[in-house]
């Protein structure tokens, strides 16, 4: 068979049944559902569509061709691993996955994308004229990017990995733009597909982003600053009698931690500029004074 799937390419409608039409396209006969038709195919007419094996191994032809194609790189979504295969990816086919092969995926299972991730691929076909999903590289990337614009430092985006090198993972936003993450700005490293909730930390002169997968300070409040942040919220005037000066079995006997423990909640707070300390007690900052220390 001559190179024929993973394509759209045109053919004669030679037969017919009850559902389906048949298109014939260089001695190949591909199947076509009836329910994709609106007007009825006159016998000898020529059909385009998206050739593909289907799950059944029924070679079909759509007119519902999906963005990914051979030669043409789209997003599509991943549904399930096998560890000796792959993962298996929707491209928009109603009754065919590709899999992307494990030789194209890291060494590393963990890191392999899961059910949900998203994967930038295009087709190949091989000896066998079977289909397999071939992962965008860096160039492909780098042909599709739009540049950042330097009023998004300190921005909160919405990325996707798309390379996860030992120096750092490369992601690109929903808008587009590249972005790297260096293994100091994560907990833990990224799996190739997640969708990730980043910072950015850094606006490059050529449009690309630095990111950090790290909270801000006052995101990153601990246990102990969290609790004392509910007490002066459930306090009635929004303040306790204590600050960092307090006696340390005070504090102990009305919060439970010792007094470093508390001088440091207190510092958190201060930084996050959550609270105020004056007049030896705590000050809960209302919303109204957040938002005008924020805009500072």
């Amino acid at each position: 068979m001559e190179e024929l799937l993973g394509r759209i390419i045109a053919g004669k409608v030679t037969d017919e049944n009850e559902k389906d039409y048949y298109v014939q396209v260089a001695g190949t006969t591909f199947r076509l559902d009836k329910s994709e038709i609106k007007k009825p195919l006159k016998l000898g007419s020529t059909f385009k569509g998206f050739a593909y094996e289907n799950e059944d191994h029924d070679m079909q032809i759509t007119r519902d061709a999906p963005a990914v194609q051979v030669d043409h790189y789209g997003m599509g979504t991943v549904v399930r691993s096998q560890r000796t295969l792959g993962v298996f990816v929707n491209i928009g086919l109603p009754n065919k996955d590709i899999v992307v092969s494990l030789d194209d995926l890291p060494d590393i299972m963990e890191l392999w994308p899961q059910q949900g991730d998203r994967l930038m691929i295009a087709l190949r076909e091989d000896a066998k004229q079977r289909l397999w999903g071939v992962l965008a590289d860096g160039e492909i990337y780098q042909a599709i990017a739009q540049p950042a614009k330097k009023h998004m430092q300190n921005a909160n985006v919405v990325a996707t990995a798309y390379q996860l090198k030992l120096v750092g993972t490369r992601v690109m936003t929903e808008n587009n733009e590249l972005g790297f993450i260096h293994p100091s700005e994560r907990e833990k490293e990224p799996r190739l597909g997640e969708e990730l909730h980043a910072r950015v930390i850094g606006v490059h002169e050529d449009g690309t982003l630095n990111l950090s997968l790290r909270p801000r300070t006052y995101e990153a409040i601990d246990d102990d600053s969290a609790m004392l942040l509910a007490a002066l919220q459930h306090s009635e005037d929004g303040h306790l009698e204590f600050s960092d000066k307090s006696d340390p079995a005070a504090i102990k006997a009305y919060f439970g931690i010792s007094k470093g423990q508390f001088k440091r909640a207190i510092g958190h707070l201060l930084k996050a500029r959550k609270i105020t300390q004056h007049d030896g007690q705590l000050w809960l900052v209302s919303e109204a004074e957040e938002d005008e220390s924020t805009t500072d």
